[in-house]
């Protein structure tokens, strides 16, 4: 995910930039939003893929390992 927002980033900022040459006001406002929103999302992102399991933190079982709910054998 965090190769596409930075692609995502990067076209923005040429958008913007262009926008700037055409002045286009209302567009630069909502780029600029825009980018905010990928920023944040870069972070929380990168936050999250980093952080370490906590000690005893059940990991998600595989399908495989899962049985159906109306306890029929795959």
């Amino acid at each position: 995910m965090l190769p596409r927002l930075a692609e995502i980033e990067k076209e923005l900022i040429l958008r913007r930039k262009r926008a700037e040459k055409e002045q286009w006001l209302g567009e630069i406002e909502g780029i600029d939003l825009t980018l905010a929103f990928v920023r944040t999302k870069q972070a929380d992102t990168a936050r999250l893929t980093l952080r370490p399991r906590r000690p005893g933190h059940p990991k998600r079982p595989t399908p495989e390992q899962m049985t159906p709910r109306d306890g029929r054998q795959r």
